[in-house]
């Protein structure tokens, strides 16, 4: 196999070139291979890897710089700087990224999980390139989904300015920008990078500023002129006015005309956009049909491309997906606004039912919840479904645009607590911390999928800022028996004994329940309370269990850093509680990769753990 000599960085140049194509397809059929075992981003990566070849064959790594945004579709490039062997633990605990990593390779530049965040770190480079008088290329790649979030934006207009090279890769696998125009857009590009054209309309420009009182004004008029022809032939023209040289649309899995394209681009002295043209999915049947289902897909059958292991309950996010459209049916003034994720949050049913109702933002979070709070003071009560990870792009958003003005949005923030094989960028670790910090915020979280409904129903009638945190995975189906109403601020006592009292928050109900049962095996007594808001703080039910408990253990899916412990042994501070207390929660620190259940017991929020730290704190 040509894979199998590509063990360092820039084996690929030794590989023929007559043999590209076929060095495509093995890496293709190891991604399927590999994927399909181990679960991951197929997709994105599949549609990547001739445009992957051609930046390995015209880039000299680690020297050259690449920055995948987000990262989805590096899986090509770990295979090109010879993490091969990486593949069979991607994604487990202990084992390869799915993301890029500094820590796990020189030719990983900069760490990405989240979106739009690519030309601003490259163009940071670039500067940081130039101040130390390096001669680098720097290439920052973007997808046309990660172009609809403004910080993209905020950067190209930040590098208009740049008289250096930095080079941008529109990676386009969804909506066209702009319709090929064939043979003029060629020859222009062609015409526009050539050394001489460059050299030439320098040395122009540089007599006719020399012009005493007229020089600057009549290159300004060419330039103009120039421009208004431009519009006529050159696609890209938005790119183009701002200052930003356009080169493309480019057929993204042609190798040699990507070759050409990138050594146009290096040529250039300044920002320029390389605009290339993918198939998402390209090589794997069910990939091309379904992009969406295999964007991140679970181990797969590879003959059918149906998961390895089918889904026998109901997830969080259905039982989300359920009662909106319900609550959609009973209110005209109910809508859904999600950022690119309409599939991953649950929102797709709603927007098939009730479309005037439906928002997608693209992948903007802090336009998201800005636009909300415009539905909001317009009359509507918008729900704003968000993965945890991503809401905290919005934080100045809650607290200026919807707190302040104490709007009616909602809040739905799945993928809250540990997610697993993502890792540290998509770990929900922090949304109780930065919510609980705005003032005017409510946060719930629901120890099982009945309580979830209840919460969203009460969240639409409640008429203030709402959040409600809860976990990726299977809906908890038990307890389904303690269903007190929702009531503002209040917890409720699933288990009332005497001794210690486990006040959990959301998903660590259910481990607090197991809990339990192994300390009432060992003759301990043992109460729950299960806390359902993380603010405010049910002071009552607390002070109400210091009276027969000498231990108090708070739960919770969250650091600890402004988490709901902090807040409770706060209560206990102040009502002068003398008895012992222990807080269970994530260290404050990242979380890498893994299996849910081995990062939970890695970072002590485990059953098993936490029967330990119970017994140690009663021998002290």
């Amino acid at each position: 196999m040509l894979l199998e000599q590509i063990n360092n960085p820039n084996d690929i140049k030794t590989i023929d070139p007559d043999d590209y194509d076929i060095l495509a397809e093995e890496i293709r059929e190891f991604l399927i291979d590999k994927i399909s075992e181990t679960g991951g981003h197929l997709g994105s990566n599949l549609g990547a890897v001739e445009l992957t070849m051609a930046l390995h064959l015209s880039l000299n790594l680690p020297k050259d710089k690449i920055i995948w945004d987000v990262g989805h579709q590096s899986y090509t490039h770990k295979l090109l700087t010879g993490r091969r062997e990486g593949f069979d633990t991607l994604r487990k605990y202990g084992g390869m990224s799915g993301f890029p990593k500094r820590k796990e390779s020189d030719c990983d530049c900069f760490d990405t999980g989240h979106s739009s965040t690519s030309i601003s770190a490259g163009l940071g480079m670039v500067k940081s390139r130039d101040l130390l008088g390096e001669d680098s290329y720097i290439v920052s790649v973007i997808g046309d989904g990660s172009v609809t979030g403004g910080m993209a934006y905020e950067a190209l207009n930040n590098a208009s300015q740049l008289d250096t090279n930095f080079i941008v890769v529109l990676n386009d696998n969804n909506m066209s920008i702009s319709e090929n125009v064939g043979g003029v857009s060629k020859y222009l590009n062609n015409i526009r990078t050539a050394d001489g054209y460059l050299n030439i309309k320098e040395d122009i420009y540089n007599v006719i500023r020399g012009v005493p009182m007229v020089g600057d004004s009549m290159v300004d008029k060419i330039r103009k002129a120039k421009s208004s022809v431009k519009h006529l032939v050159i696609p890209g023209m938005f790119f183009e006015d701002m200052g930003i040289t356009y080169l493309g649309p480019v057929d993204g899995h042609n190798i040699p005309a990507l070759l050409q394209v990138f050594r146009e681009a290096k040529r250039v002295k300044g920002a320029v956009l390389v605009h290339v043209l993918t198939h998402k999915g390209k090589g794997f049947g069910p990939a091309e049909r379904h992009p969406a289902r295999f964007h991140g897909t679970e181990p797969f059958n590879i003959e059918t491309g149906l998961p390895s292991k089918l889904r026998t309950k109901a997830n969080y996010t259905d039982i989300f997906s359920t009662v909106m459209v319900k609550l959609g049916e009973r209110n005209d003034r109910v809508c859904a606004i999600t950022a690119a994720m309409p599939d991953g949050t649950g929102l797709k049913r709603f927007r098939n039912v009730y479309p005037k109702r439906f928002f997608d933002v693209g992948i903007a979070e802090e336009h998201a919840v800005t636009f909300a709070a415009g539905l909001a003071a317009g009359g509507m009560i918008p729900v704003v479904a968000i993965y945890s990870s991503f809401l905290q792009r919005a934080y100045d958003q809650i607290v200026h645009d919807v707190c302040l003005q104490k709007l009616p949005v909602v809040f739905c923030i799945d993928r809250a607590g540990i997610v697993g094989s993502d890792g540290e960028t998509h770990q929900g670790i922090f949304d109780i911390s930065y919510l609980s910090s705005v003032p005017g915020m409510t946060i719930m979280a629901p120890k099982n999928k009945w309580e979830l409904s209840d919460m969203i129903k009460y969240a639409v009638a409640f008429g203030g800022p709402i959040a409600i945190r809860y976990p990726r995975g299977e809906a908890y189906d038990e307890l389904r028996e303690f269903r007190a109403p929702v009531e503002f601020g209040k917890g409720e006592w699933i288990y009332k004994e005497k001794d210690i009292a486990l006040v959990a928050l959301g998903s660590m109900v259910k481990t607090a329940v197991a809990v339990r049962e192994s300390l009432k095996f060992m003759g301990y007594n043992c109460s729950i309370i299960n806390a359902r808001f993380a603010k405010p703080v049910d002071k009552e039910i607390i002070e109400e269990a210091t009276v027969d408990h000498n231990l108090i253990v708070t739960l919770e899916e969250n650091v600890a850093s402004g988490g709901f412990g902090e807040k409770v042994f706060d209560v206990l501070y102040d009502i002068g509680y003398r008895g012992k207390s222990l807080k269970v929660c994530i260290p404050d620190e990242y979380v890498e990769h893994g299996n849910v259940d081995i990062l939970k017991k890695e970072i002590g929020i485990d059953a098993g753990t936490i029967i330990e730290r119970i017994l140690a704190k009663i021998d002290e």
